[in-house]
């Protein structure tokens, strides 16, 4: 019986770990990336003008979506960067293309979030602003 209860703290233990890491690591993303203050506003107004349109749920989980998808390609492209860094800490050519390309994949991913965000919430708010 005592094994079990061990195995379950420590089951529970690794897990609380496991989210005080992630924690740590968006608190860093947060402190050192000048972008993702960009994506937290973005993230706040689309969330504040949806809950304000009154979306549907189907519309909230293609923006919930996409707003993962920008937050997911910024927190791996910091993730890249640091390790090329580790990596590679004097300036090399194929460095730097590896940065371009995160870099690059975060762009696709928010000019498609504003895409989606400009189709579902243009419409609706447009419309309540009165120009369309």
């Amino acid at each position: 019986m005592r094994n079990i209860f061990t195995a379950l703290r420590n089951f529970i233990v690794s897990r609380f770990n496991s989210f005080k890491y992630a924690f740590k690591g968006w608190a860093y993303v947060l402190r050192t990336q000048k972008n993702a203050w960009i994506h937290l506003a973005a993230t706040t107004l689309v969330i504040a003008v949806g809950v304000w349109l009154g979306i549907s749920r189907y519309e909230w989980a293609i923006i919930l979506l996409v707003i993962g998808i920008v937050w997911i390609a910024e927190f791996l492209n910091t993730a890249l960067e640091a390790i090329l860094d580790i990596a590679s800490p004097e300036r090399h050519p194929l460095a730097r293309i590896a940065k371009d390309v995160g870099a690059a994949a975060v762009l696709i991913a928010a000019v498609v979030a504003i895409a989606v965000g400009l189709i579902i919430l243009g419409p609706p708010l447009f419309a309540k602003l009165g120009w369309g």
